[in-house]
C-alpha cells in the first residue's frame, strides 16, 4: 500500500488575501523607507551613534526570528500536536533570515566603532592577545557567514518540505522534518550562542559569562512566542483561522510565555548573582555599568517589567483564556525585549548614563517596516496552516 493511501482527509487551507492588506503593506513600506533613509543620513553624520543604534535594532529582530526558528525545531523534535496550526507562521517569520543577514552588513561595515578589540594592534593588550585565536577579523566574518547561511538555509528547507506536504500529503515529509530538526537543534545552540557572543558580548572583549547565550536564548524564545500570539490574533481578527486556532491554542501559548518569563528571570538572576558574588573585576564591569547612574533605572524597569508584571498576569488562567488580555501581555513582553536589548547594547556607548538619541528609533523602524512588508508578501503564498500534516486533526481538536 502506498504512503499516500494513509493520508487522513483534512480541512481545506485558508489563504491570506494580499489585496485586502495593500494599505498595510504600503504603510510598512513607507515606515521602512523613512527609517532606512534617516539611518543612512545618521551613518554619514554621526557614525558612532548609528553603529550602536543599528546594532540595537538588528539584534532585536534577530532574536525574534531566531526564537521562531527554535519553535519550529522543537515542534518537530518532540512531535507536538498543538502547534501544527500555528507552525506555518513560524516558518514564514523564520524565512525572513536572508533579510536579517542583509541588515548585518552595516554592523560589519561599522565594526570599528563597535568592537574595541578590532582597533587594538597585537602586543598592546596581553589579555586580548591571549584571545586572538578567536577574536580576529577573518574568523569573525567567517562565523557570521556560517550562522546566517545555517539559519537561512534550514529555515528555507523546513518551509519547503512543509509546503510540499500541503500539495502531496506525503507523511514521509513529517519524518524528514523531524530528522532535520535533530540535526538543526545542536547547530542552533552553537549558532545562537556564538552569534550573540560575537555581536553583543563582544562589545566589551574583557567581559565574559558562560550563561550569556542562554540568557539571550530565553528572551528570544519568550518574545517569539509573544509575537506568535499577536500574529495569530491579528489573523483571526482579520477573519482567518476562526475555526482553526482556538482559545485552547492561545492558552497553551500563554503557558509558554509564562514558562519563558520565569526562565528568563532565572537565568538573568543566576548570571547576576554568581558574577556579583565572585566579584572578579573582569566579570563585574558589565553589571557595574548598568547598575549605576541613570542606567540603573532602566535595569530596574527591566526586572519589574520583564518578570514581575507578566509573571503575575500570566499566572492567572483567565489571562491565558482571554485573547485580548493575552495580546496585551504579549505586546508588553515584546516592548520589554526591546528594552532588554537596548540595555545590552547602548550602555557601551553612553558609559556615563542613559542618553536617548533620535537615531535609536529609526533603525528599529527601518528594519521592522522592511520585515513586515516582506512578511505580508510571503504569508499569502501558502495556506495559513499546514493542511495535510498527519497531526492537523489532533491539533484542531486540542483541549487543555
Amino acid at each position: 500500500m502506498s504512503e499516500r493511501s494513509h493520508v487522513v482527509p483534512t480541512p481545506e487551507g485558508e489563504y491570506f488575501e494580499k489585496s485586502r492588506f495593500a494599505g498595510l503593506s504600503f504603510i510598512a513600506a513607507i515606515v521602512a523607507v523613512v527609517g532606512l533613509i534617516v539611518s543612512i543620513i545618521g551613518a554619514i553624520v554621526w557614525p558612532e551613534q548609528f553603529a550602536y543604534s543599528w546594532l540595537f535594532g538588528f539584534a532585536y529582530f534577530f532574536t525574534l526570528c531566531a526564537g521562531c526558528f527554535f519553535w519550529i525545531i522543537v515542534h518537530h523534535a518532540v512531535d507536538a500536536e498543538w502547534s501544527v496550526v500555528v507552525r506555518r507562521q513560524w516558518e514564514n517569520i523564520a524565512n525572513l533570515f536572508p533579510l536579517i543577514a542583509l541588515f548585518f552588513i552595516p554592523v560589519f561595515l561599522f565594526r570599528h566603532h563597535l568592537y574595541e578589540w578590532m582597533n587594538i594592534p597585537p602586543g598592546e593588550d596581553h589579555l586580548l592577545d591571549s584571545k586572538r585565536a578567536y577574536l580576529n577579523l577573518p574568523f569573525f566574518a567567517l562565523r557570521a557567514v556560517f550562522f546566517f547561511v545555517y539559519f537561512s538555509a534550514v529555515a528555507f528547507m523546513f518551509r519547503k518540505i512543509s509546503v510540499r506536504q500541503d500539495r502531496d500529503g506525503n507523511p514521509a515529509s513529517t519524518l524528514k522534518m523531524r530528522r532535520l530538526a535533530f540535526v538543526a537543534l545542536p547547530l542552533f545552540a552553537l549558532s545562537l550562542t556564538f552569534g550573540v557572543w560575537d555581536w553583543l558580548a563582544g562589545l566589551n572583549y574583557k567581559w565574559f559569562s558562560t550563561m550569556w547565550g542562554v540568557y539571550i536564548f530565553a528572551g528570544a524564545c519568550g518574545s517569539a512566542m509573544s509575537l506568535t500570539v499577536l500574529v495569530m490574533a491579528a489573523l483571526r481578527h482579520a477573519g482567518y483561522l476562526k475555526e482553526t486556532v482556538t482559545i485552547e491554542h492561545f492558552h497553551i501559548m500563554g503557558k509558554w510565555m509564562l514558562a519563558f518569563t520565569v526562565f528568563w528571570a532565572y537565568i538573568g538572576f543566576s548570571q547576576y548573582m554568581l558574577i556579583w558574588y565572585a566579584n572578579i573585576p573582569e566579570e563585574t564591569d558589565y553589571f557595574i555599568l548598568r547598575n549605576t547612574k541613570s542606567w540603573n533605572l532602566l535595569s530596574l524597569l527591566l526586572v519589574v517589567g520583564r518578570f514581575f508584571l507578566p509573571f503575575a498576569l500570566l499566572l492567572l488562567r483567565s489571562t491565558k483564556k482571554d485573547t485580548r488580555a493575552l495580546c496585551m501581555v504579549a505586546g508588553w513582553i515584546l516592548c520589554m525585549q526591546l528594552l532588554d536589548i537596548y540595555v545590552v547594547v547602548l550602555p557601551e556607548l553612553h558609559r556615563t548614563g542613559f542618553h536617548l538619541s533620535i537615531l535609536d528609533f529609526f533603525p528599529v523602524l527601518g528594519i521592522g517596516g522592511t520585515l513586515v512588508f516582506f512578511y505580508l508578501r510571503l504569508v499569502g503564498t501558502t495556506s495559513l496552516f499546514p493542511v495535510r500534516d498527519p497531526r492537523v486533526i489532533e491539533s484542531l481538536r486540542i483541549v487543555n
